[in-house]
C-alpha cells in the first residue's frame, strides 16, 4: 500500500491537507487521534477536527502501540506525531523507535498518512525531557520520510511536495507525481497504444477519412502562408470568442483539449480536485504529477453513467467532468456541481459531435465554469489570465490555429459531420445489441461501450484479425470485460461486429 508523511508548523494547515489526502484515497477512513482525550485543554482542538471530518471515518485514540491502530485495506490518517511521542514519554511504557518500525510494515499493507510537527527550527530546549521529545520527533519524521511515497511541507496552508526517497526512480514513461505512488501509471494509456499500421482502427475516437475538403484547403494554405513565422492566435481567438459569443479575452489557444487539462493544476493550485469517471483520464493524470489530491467519483453503470452530483466530495474544490462522454449530462446537472469557492471545469472535447451542441456550457459566462474543447478553453478573463500564465508560448502551431479558425467559419460543416457521427454511432449500435452475450451503452460521441464475459479474450481475437479496440480495463469505474469501440461507415462497423461475434461465441 502506502505511506505518506505531512510536515508542518502549528496551525500550518498540515491536518486539513492530510484529511484531503486521506479522502483522495477513496477507502474507508480510519482517523488516528493521539490528544489525551480527557484533556480539558485540548477539549475545543478536539472539537474542531471532529467536525470537519465527514461523518463516515471511525476514530480511535493511540496508546503505545501505534501500529495496533493500522488494519489492513483500510486508509489510516494518524493526526499528530509528536502529540503522540509526547504521550508515550509522558506514561513512560512504550519504545518510540520501536513503534515507528511496526507502524512502517504496516503500511505495506495499508494506506498510512501521518501528521508530524516540524521540529528544529529554533534553539534547544534548556530542560532534559524536551530536548528528548525533540531527538525523538526528529528521528522519526526522518525514518518515516525515508519510508514513505510522498512526503509534503505545508506552510501557511501551502503544500510544498518534497522529493522522497522511496519514489526516486519511477518507471519508464511514469508521469505520476514523483512523490505519490498510490495511482496507476495507466491513466495514460489511449486507444492509439492499440492500432498497429494497418489495422482497422476502431480505437482511437477521431472520425474516420481524414480532414474535410473544406479544412484541407485551410491547412494547405496555413502550411504555405504561415510556416516561415511564429504562430499568432489572434485570429483564432477572435474567431472562437465570436463562435460562442465570447470576447478574445476569455479564449485560450492551446494544442489540444489535453494541454487545456494540464494546465489547471499549476494555473488553479486546488486544495482537492474530484475527476468524474469513467472519463478522459489525462486530467487526474496532470493533477497527480503537480502532486495534487484527487478524489474519484465513479458514474454507475447500471444506472446507465448518470451523473449525481450529490456524489461529489463538498470538500472539492475544483471539479472536472467530461460532457458528453459515456452520456450527455444535461447543463442542470452540471450546473449543479457549482459551490462557493469551487471551480467547474467541463470537458466537451467531443461536442462537437453532438447535434445542436445541445447541453454545451461554451456559450454560458459563468465566473467559476471552464469550458475546454478541442483546441482551446474558454474561461472569464481572470481564469483565462491564471491558465495564459502556465501555457508554454506558440504551444499551438499554425495548422492547429486555421483548424480553430476554418471550424468557426463553418458552421454548417460543422453540423454535418455531428449529423454523420449520430449515423454511425446508431447503426453500431443496433449491430452490436443484436449480439447474443454483449451488453451495449452506446455514448452520445462516436463510440459504444461493451462488456462481455471475457473482455481480454474478446479484444484479442479482434486483434488477430486486424480490427483495433480500446480495452477499456484502465478507465477508473470500469473492468476488465469492458470494450469501447469507434463506430466507422455501414461496412466497417459490419466488419467488427461480425468479428466481436465470433470472438465470443
Amino acid at each position: 500500500m502506502s505511506l505518506t508523511v505531512v510536515i508542518g508548523g502549528t496551525r500550518s494547515g498540515k491536518s486539513e491537507h492530510a484529511e484531503r489526502l486521506a479522502l483522495a484515497s477513496g477507502a474507508p477512513v480510519r482517523y488516528v487521534a493521539t490528544a489525551d482525550p480527557d484533556d480539558g485543554s485540548m477539549a475545543e482542538r478536539v472539537a474542531a477536527h471532529a467536525a470537519r471530518r465527514p461523518a463516515g471515518w471511525t476514530t480511535v485514540v493511540a496508546g503505545d502501540d501505534l501500529a495496533a491502530t493500522v488494519p489492513e485495506g483500510q486508509t489510516s490518517l494518524l493526526d499528530g506525531l509528536g502529540t503522540w511521542i509526547g504521550g508515550v514519554l509522558h506514561r513512560g511504557t512504550g519504545d518510540v523507535a520501536v513503534e515507528i518500525e511496526k507502524l512502517v510494515a504496516a503500511a505495506g499493507a495499508a494506506e498510512v498518512i501521518v501528521v508530524a510537527e516540524e521540529a528544529g527550527q529554533g534553539m534547544l530546549p534548556l530542560d532534559a525531557l524536551s530536548r528528548r521529545w525533540l531527538d525523538l520527533l526528529g528521528e522519526s519524521v526522518q525514518r518515516l520520510a525515508d519510508a514513505a511515497g510522498r512526503v509534503d511541507y505545508v506552510v501557511a496552508g501551502r503544500v510544498i511536495p518534497l522529493s522522497a526517497r522511496a519514489a526516486a526512480a519511477p518507471g519508464a514513461g511514469d508521469l505520476r507525481h514523483p512523490g505519490d505512488l498510490r495511482h496507476p501509471g495507466d491513466l495514460r494509456h489511449h486507444g492509439d497504444r492499440d492500432v498497429r499500421s494497418g489495422d482497422a482502427d476502431h480505437a482511437v475516437n477521431v472520425l474516420s477519412g481524414g480532414p474535410p475538403p473544406w479544412l484541407r484547403a485551410a491547412l494547405e494554405s496555413a502550411l504555405t502562408a504561415d510556416a516561415e513565422r511564429y504562430p499568432d492566435d489572434t485570429e483564432a481567438r477572435a474567431t472562437t470568442a465570436a463562435r460562442h459569443g465570447r470576447t478574445p479575452e476569455e479564449v485560450v489557444v492551446t494544442n489540444g483539449a489535453a494541454e487545456a487539462l494540464w494546465l489547471l493544476g499549476p494555473a488553479l493550485r486546488p486544495r482537492l480536485a474530484a475527476c468524474v469517471h469513467p472519463g478522459f483520464t489525462e486530467a487526474e493524470a496532470a493533477l497527480h504529477v503537480h502532486g495534487i489530491p484527487v478524489t474519484r467519483v465513479l458514474r454507475d453503470p447500471e444506472h446507465d453513467f448518470v451523473l449525481d452530483p450529490r456524489a461529489v466530495p463538498e470538500a472539492a474544490d475544483l471539479v472536472i467532468v467530461g460532457n458528453p462522454g459515456w452520456t450527455l449530462d444535461p447543463a442542470s446537472a452540471l450546473l449543479a456541481l457549482r459551490r462557493p469557492g469551487r471551480l467547474l471545469v467541463v470537458d466537451e472535447a467531443f461536442m462537437d459531435m453532438v447535434p445542436g451542441a445541445a447541453e454545451s456550457l461554451a456559450g454560458e459566462r459563468l465566473d467559476d465554469v471552464i469550458v475546454v474543447r478541442i483546441g482551446y478553453a474558454l474561461a472569464p478573463p481572470g481564469l483565462a489570465s491564471r491558465l495564459e500564465a502556465v501555457r508554454p508560448a506558440w504551444s499551438a502551431n499554425a495548422l492547429a490555429l486555421a483548424a480553430l479558425v476554418a471550424a468557426a467559419d463553418h458552421p454548417g460543416e460543422l453540423a454535418r459531420l455531428a449529423d454523420r457521427v449520430v449515423a454511425e454511432r446508431l447503426d453500431l449500435t443496433r449491430r452490436l445489441t443484436a449480439i447474443a452475450g454483449v451488453r451495449v451503452w452506446p455514448s452520445a460521441a462516436n463510440f459504444c461501450l461493451v462488456e462481455v464475459a471475457d473482455g481480454p479474450g474478446a479484444a484479442g481475437a479482434l486483434r488477430e484479425a486486424a480490427v483495433a479496440v480500446r480495452p477499456a480495463g484502465s478507465f477508473p469505474g470500469l473492468g476488465p470485460g469492458h470494450i469501447r469501440i469507434t463506430a466507422r461507415d455501414p461496412d466497417a462497423n459490419a466488419r467488427v461486429a461480425a468479428t466481436l461475434k465470433a470472438a465470443i461465441g
